[in-house]
């Protein structure tokens, strides 16, 4: 099995995350990795993403239809493929993660760690409050990869999406919080690639000029994907878009998995 890191940056939105991310740009420009314009499934909520983008099925398909919607994802997803295969699985990333893939309701007390917790999620340290600095985060995830050393690890990071909310896409604050991501990006990423993982970063939606997702509009559903790995072709692939189901059986394909049954092919991935 290939080990794999899967970052998910809350609500980047393409146009801004091109922008921004200078240093995931800079190695695409040096064809280090691939980068695609990813169309988000709708409704552009985090819950149901959260599910999309790990199971690689549509809202009404894997039932969590809202951020309302609480309890434990029930079909296939990368998780529970990689635990089949043997692998080992772990997870830094908000609480409705910890509800999705090992139990529901999150428990403050008893869920903020859990260590072989028997659930999809290995290990796991889950936070709860918006404003969780990325900083934490991105340490949280250092330390069950290299606790654990885990064949897939999810970093979801929620800074970008607070500040979207708080002052809208396009605002400094909402433009800044994507530079200090691609700041900590910036020194994590080469480390991850010696260490042998390969590495796949986009986000669950966008968010427009007035701090709202879940529609229809560009702003709101497009993101950008990044992939470096020895298995894809690098360069810009951004002149059309591939779906957001097409996530959840990429990474099954970097890990060395079968994919799910019900999880859609790939031929808008360029692979060597």
């Amino acid at each position: 099995m290939n080990k794999t890191i899967f970052v998910l940056l809350d609500a980047c939105q393409y146009e801004a995350g091109t922008r921004n991310l200078g240093y995931l740009e800079h190695l695409i420009d040096y064809e280090r990795g691939a980068k695609y314009k990813v169309r988000g499934e709708l409704p552009s909520l985090s819950r149901p993403m959260y599910a999309t983008l790990l199971a690689g099925t549509p809202v009404y398909q894997h039932g969590i239809t809202s951020n309302e919607t609480a309890g434990t994802l029930l079909c296939e997803n990368v998780f529970s493929l990689c635990k089949e295969q043997g692998g080992v699985t772990a997870a830094a990333a908000y609480l409705w993660v910890s509800e999705l893939y090992n139990h529901s309701p999150f428990r403050i007390a008893e869920d903020r760690i859990q260590i072989h917790s028997g659930g999809m999620i290995d290990t796991g340290i889950f936070y709860w409050e918006d404003d969780y600095p990325d900083s934490h985060l991105f340490a949280d995830g250092e330390y069950l990869r290299k606790q654990y050393k885990p064949d897939f690890i999810l970093y979801h990071s929620m800074g970008i999406d607070y500040q979207g909310h708080l002052k809208g896409a396009g605002s400094s604050a909402y433009e800044g919080a994507i530079a200090r991501v691609d700041g900590i990006l910036s020194l994590l990423t080469e480390e991850w690639r010696r260490d042998g993982y390969q590495v796949v970063i986009t986000a669950d939606h966008g968010m427009n000029t007035l701090g709202i997702h879940g529609g229809t509009d560009s702003q709101q559903r497009d993101t950008p994907l990044y992939i470096f790995s020895d298995l894809v072709k690098p360069g810009r692939f951004e002149t059309e878009y591939i779906s957001e189901l097409r996530v959840a059986p990429l990474l099954c394909r970097m890990l060395g998995i079968p994919a799910g049954k019900d999880m859609t092919a790939l031929p808008e991935i360029q692979f060597i």
